[in-house]
């Protein structure tokens, strides 16, 4: 079965689609470029199947890589056989293609080696041909006993032979397959204290679960309790069941070897074959939970980044601290900076009413809205004293949002913050990310890396070029889903554009810099070392908004112009309706004229042409405005005026594999667990609820010594 046959099987797709998909991807085109701009081609393949497509063509493409080295290596040593290439080639893992190859690589001085160096090998298997005539094991080896070689005595030979059928089990390729499969499905994960003392780990002090049942999140905790020292992990097996199987593929019934054999067996299995076969187990279960974090994970900083801006704005953000005051920073609709302080609201200082008369002139100043607080170390002494300004200037109708900080330090220690705010210290480029955060979530987050967000679980023990993979892959189809403007972008956003790399996206920004704004998507050809290629996977994810060719501004891919002027003179609108009010009705006279007749009459695919109509009816729209605003406060709760049954509204803030976290406005947020999220039975948190949603939430209980609140959603009546 070649490559292309097996992803359509497994991906149950059809042979032309992923034939296509796979071209496409050869040619260098994005995933983001092939899911918008070439269903006709993919059959309207989306982001995620095209992203699992090419992961999956990835691994098929490596292991066909290794399947030739391992042919290449045993073929080198001249013992190559048809069998065994063939056995290689139909491999469908990594794992089969090793196990075939163990007996072939060239291995470590072992006890094995050392006995066939001593020409033990012969001895080895006359042992194994089991012959009932065969002489006495011990008699036998009296034969290969060489004291130049180290072979004393015939017990020393016997042992040396031993070694050798034990390294043979181990290295049995059709023994570990059967063993794997057994042990998966009937071992269990034993854990047990490393250390006399209490610790966040006590529940696992004495624990086993079956290894086919142990969810991702229990997995990861037990590994980081084994990996800090608190922790012994292991696997419970039925050892009788295991050497079974192993009698049944090296015993032929009796003979004087049975009884040697056996001891070896026993050694080989205890020794070689079970710890190996442990660590492969282990490693399954932890890969198996590092991929289902990471797709959490992913799920949670998608959502993230995808929440609704905060447009036309004045913000004003705080950067909450105690000894070294709290930062201030307004920036304007644009996330333009105005003006940035320091003031000395919270202790030691406690300069209370100097803080308000500062902040009540930068507000009155500067027109502010919005007050953005950064939920770290002195949030809630920050938030109490915000509203309790707000309070105190009615008039000007503000409110204030609490905001996750997660990364904000990170970014504002990078060389990125230092070239775009040269003249602010450290903290002061933070206040500032702390405002624009609310304004346009995406723009601002792309600058930080995905993994410092802090929207995941055990992010920090994933395997990091996997999980910089996916975040990256996340974060590209955001921007790209949503567009970028090409005249104020950074150069850290355009770096996520289809087809832009970060040195074509700082020659973007240097270009506008030096030339002035870009008039059309068609300037982006002046761009140093943006070609041809470049420009057919970005032009239709950057929008030039007052441009000379309104179609700039929308999704509509340049190639594909010709057909949109046609569409709309077809259905008797011009180019310039898209200014005066736009072509209100498009829709209607295309499926009057019908999709099929009108997509063939302007050259395009029927898809491709309900696109255009789509970008032709909104040009310019951002698909995040379709969602619901933020919530935004005015006054502040503290834990201790919570109450058991009370209804909050609330915003979900992370999502786990055993609940969902929500921000009602506390400052600590709440726990609603996986059992009272719904009515109905919900098998992952994210088949629930999302990153950003806001819902209606009921106090269960609140432990204010332990500063965890618990909610739930289930029975609660939600809007809409």
């Amino acid at each position: 079965m070649t490559i292309n046959e097996t992803l359509t099987k497994e991906l149950s797709l059809q042979l032309w689609q992923v034939e296509n998909t796979v071209n496409l991807i050869a040619e260098g085109a994005t995933i983001p470029f092939i899911a918008r701009y070439r269903k006709e081609v993919t059959g309207s393949l989306d982001d995620d199947t095209l992203r699992e497509l090419s992961t999956r063509l990835s691994y098929l493409q490596n292991l066909e890589k290794r399947k030739d080295e391992v042919i290449g290596s045993i073929d080198e040593q001249g013992k190559l056989t048809g069998e065994l290439e063939a056995a290689i080639r139909a491999g469908v893992t990594l794992a089969e293609v090793e196990d075939l190859y163990r007996p072939y690589k060239q291995k470590r001085k072992t006890r094995a080696s050392v006995a066939r160096e001593r020409g033990l090998a012969p001895l080895a298997e006359t042992l194994l041909e089991q012959k009932r005539e065969m002489p006495d094991p011990l008699t036998l080896a009296a034969q290969y006993v060489d004291e130049e070689k180290g072979v004393p005595d015939p017990q020393a030979a016997l042992d040396g032979a031993k070694d050798i059928v034990a390294e043979t089990l181990s290295d049995s390729a059709e023994v570990r397959k059967i063993l794997r499969e057994l042990l998966a499905r009937g071992c269990e994960v034993k854990t047990a204290a490393a250390k006399d003392e209490d610790n966040v780990y006590s529940m696992y002090a004495d624990y086993r679960e079956p290894f086919a049942k142990i969810p991702p999140h229990r997995i990861l905790a037990i590994n980081r309790g084994e990996r800090e020292g608190f922790l012994k992990v292991g696997l419970e097996i039925d050892a009788p069941a295991c050497m079974g199987v192993i009698y049944d593929q090296f015993l032929k019934g009796k003979s004087p070897a049975r009884e040697v054999l056996v001891e070896a067996l026993d050694d080989g299995f205890s020794r070689l074959l079970f710890p190996s076969l442990e660590n492969e187990l282990r490693g399954m279960l932890s890969e198996k939970a590092a991929d289902s974090a990471i797709d959490v994970f992913k799920a949670n900083l998608e959502q993230l980044l995808m929440q609704p801006p905060l447009k036309d704005r004045v913000v004003l953000g705080v950067d909450p601290a105690y000894r070294t005051g709290c930062k201030i920073a307004v920036v304007d609709h644009t996330g333009k900076v105005l003006d940035v302080t320091v003031i000395y609201p919270t202790p030691p200082q406690n300069k209370v009413d100097e803080a308000k008369r500062t902040l009540k002139a930068l507000i009155k100043k500067h027109g502010v809205n919005v007050i953005s607080i950064g939920n770290g170390t002195a949030s809630a002494e920050s938030e109490r004293f915000v509203a309790e300004l707000i309070g105190e200037l009615p008039e000007l109708k503000l409110s204030y949002m609490v905001v996750s900080e997660a990364g904000a330090s990170v970014y504002s220690a990078s060389k990125l913050a230092a070239e775009e705010f040269p003249e602010f210290d450290v903290s002061l480029r933070s206040a500032v990310s702390i405002a624009r955060r609310i304004q346009d979530p995406l723009a601002e987050l792309v600058k930080i890396d995905p993994k410092a967000i802090g929207v995941g679980q055990y992010q920090h023990d994933m395997p990091p070029a996997k999980l910089d993979d996916s975040l990256g892959g996340v974060v590209e189809d955001c921007v790209n889903s949503v567009g970028v403007d090409l005249n104020t972008a950074s150069h850290s956003l355009l770096s996520y554009v289809s087809g832009v790399n970060k040195t074509v996206a700082k020659n973007i920004v240097a270009f506008r810099e030096e030339n002035g704004p870009f008039s059309g998507r068609s300037g982006l050809l002046k761009v140093p070392k943006l070609g041809k290629k470049a420009f057919e996977q970005c032009a239709g994810f950057l929008r030039v908004k007052g441009g000379e060719n309104q179609l700039d501004n929308t999704a509509v891919h340049p190639e594909s112009y010709k057909a949109a002027k046609a569409v709309l003179k077809s259905c008797g609108f011009v180019l310039a309706d898209l200014d005066k009010g736009g072509v209100h009705g498009l829709r209607e006279k295309a499926r009057e004229l019908g999709i099929g007749p009108l997509a063939k009459e302007v050259g395009v695919g029927e898809p491709t042409l309900k696109d255009i109509i789509d970008e032709l009816l909104k040009p310019g729209r951002d698909p995040r405005d379709e969602l619901p605003p933020p919530i935004l406060r005015q006054d502040v709760m503290s834990m201790e005026d919570l109450e058991a049954e009370m209804i909050l509204t609330g915003t979900v803030r992370n999502i786990t594999d055993f609940g969902a976290f929500v921000d009602i406005g506390v400052h600590q947020d709440g726990l609603v667990h996986i059992s009272r999220l719904s009515e109905r039975f919900v098998k992952h948190p994210l088949d629930a609820v999302k990153v950003g949603q806001i819902v209606k939430v009921k106090v269960v209980d609140v432990y204010l010594n332990k500063k965890r609140i618990s909610l739930a959603i289930k029975g609660v009546p939600q809007d809409g």
